[in-house]
């Protein structure tokens, strides 16, 4: 079954919280055994300190070891008086191992009673030789001295205890760990409480940015999601948005396209069918006048096919580039010397400024003849009669810059940062009848790319626009 994202963040946190829980627990257990074993060897080892006072005024009236061994029992009666004074009230159920509780004064321990206690002890001389117990010495960590009279006459010590074997020692650690179970399951509890609610927030941002590209899909390009943090989702909004201002950009630019084509394409075929229509009712005569007529909307519409093939192959890297060494300045002046005509009628004045030496590129010399085509076809188009068209070519610094200014009409600041758009043309003085589809200038800027140069327009001295190429040069 498929989970929503929402179910999967809650049982990956309440994972999380569960693990931490259960090491929390089995750490607190842990601490618990190994913190009260160590709590019992303490009580245990205070009482080996009365015990050691107790056998050093006993061995003060013998002033020998021999009396342990003539009287077992008296081991046995010094420990129970020695457990007798560590607890003068009724003890906790962890103070003392073996001792039974009475309405009554309690007795003397016998030695069943403090069989395991006598087990782990061992006395020895001042020499350090065993007189009772059979514990080995290597095992017992500390040993209290014996003292008579401030003599040091012996050593008592304890084998300290490896786990817990009273009842009620075990007991009091079974609460304690009931407790800490239940407290793991409440905390368990609590996590799973918080984490649904967390979960839901955490997912919340995902779930509108899924909502609105869900919208996008279906072509609402306008939808944008609000952005509420720095984080991952922050960012994530913001590309989303800047994805969908895209899309719209670019759908708005495929109506314009749809609309400029369809105008570019039904003038010429308008004027073709008129023409064709008065021949066939024979109110014009078929004369070569005619044919010429009808040659140049052909012409028109043949060049606005052949521009969006163009496009189209740059679009998907499928137009051609045979590169090699050409001259750049040779091809820029056939380029000027075929518009020299077209720019005298038009009373353009063309200034050329070239470099006397060749300049050396590995490039296709008929994309950069298209281009510069192009270039100057663009300025004959959109500059007023009588206006002027410079054009300079330099190398600097291993690349060479080529520069074309026209004069007025010019284009505002934020027109020229569309100009090699794909479909867009200028509202105004630049964009007359004579103006094409908008596809030339985004011609220009997939052949400069191509080359690995980089074209911009600029605002022209003249009124203009300066269009600045900027191609690397083979020379160094």
């Amino acid at each position: 079954m498929k989970l929503h994202v929402t179910y999967r963040v809650f049982l990956a946190i309440l994972a999380a919280n569960a693990i931490i829980v259960l090491s929390m627990f089995l750490i607190m257990q842990w601490s618990m055994d190994r913190g009260f074993l160590r709590y019992v060897n303490q009580l245990e080892q205070n009482r080996m300190e009365r015990l050691a006072t107790k056998l050093g005024k006993v061995y003060g009236v013998s002033r020998d070891w021999e009396f342990i061994q003539k009287s077992p029992d008296t081991i046995s009666q010094l420990i129970g008086e020695s457990i007798a004074e560590s607890s003068p009230s009724p003890a906790p159920p962890f103070a003392h191992e073996s001792r039974e509780e009475q309405p009554s004064q309690p007795e003397p321990p016998t030695p069943r009673r403090t069989y395991r206690f006598e087990k782990r002890i061992l006395v020895m001389d001042a020499t350090r030789n065993p007189v009772y117990g059979s514990s080995n010495p290597a095992d017992i960590q500390t040993f209290t001295p014996i003292s008579d009279s401030g003599k040091v006459v012996g050593y008592l010590g304890l084998l300290p205890r490896k786990f817990l074997s009273d009842n009620h020692q075990l007991k009091f650690v079974k609460d304690q760990k009931l407790v800490f179970a239940l407290i793991a399951l409440l905390m368990l509890l609590v996590a799973a409480a918080i984490s649904l609610p967390l979960a839901r927030l955490l997912v919340r941002p995902l779930k509108k940015l899924a909502a609105a590209t869900s919208h996008l899909a279906s072509g609402q390009y306008d939808i944008r999601v609000p952005v509420d943090s720095n984080d991952e989702f922050g960012h994530l909004a913001r590309d989303f948005n800047a994805l969908a201002l895209s899309l719209d950009k670019n759908e708005q630019a495929r109506r314009q396209f749809v609309a400029d084509i369809s105008h570019e394409l039904r003038t010429p075929l308008a004027i073709l069918a008129g023409e064709i229509e008065a021949i066939q009712d024979g109110l014009q005569d078929l004369s070569l006048s005619s044919i010429s007529s009808l040659q140049v909307e052909v012409f028109r519409i043949n060049r606005l096919v052949d521009d969006l093939y163009q496009l189209a192959l740059s679009d998907v890297g499928a137009l051609s580039y045979r590169k090699t060494d050409v001259d750049l300045s040779g091809i820029l002046t056939d380029s000027i010397n075929r518009a020299r005509t077209s720019l005298a009628e038009k009373s353009l004045t063309l200034t050329v400024l070239l470099p006397t030496e060749p300049v050396v590129l590995f490039a296709d010399a008929e994309r950069l003849a298209q281009l510069f085509d192009n270039l100057l076809n663009n300025s004959l188009k959109y500059t007023d009669a009588g206006g002027t068209l410079d054009i300079v070519l330099e190398v600097v610094q291993g690349a060479a810059l080529i520069d074309f200014k026209d004069s007025a009409p010019g284009v505002t600041e934020e027109e020229r940062k569309k100009l090699f758009d794909r479909l867009y043309r200028v509202e105004g003085s630049r964009n007359r009848a004579s103006g094409g589809a908008g596809l030339g200038l985004a011609i220009c800027r997939n052949i400069v790319e191509a080359h690995d140069g980089i074209i911009e327009a600029l605002h022209a001295p003249c009124g203009g626009i300066w269009m600045r190429i900027t191609l690397p040069s083979s020379e160094v």
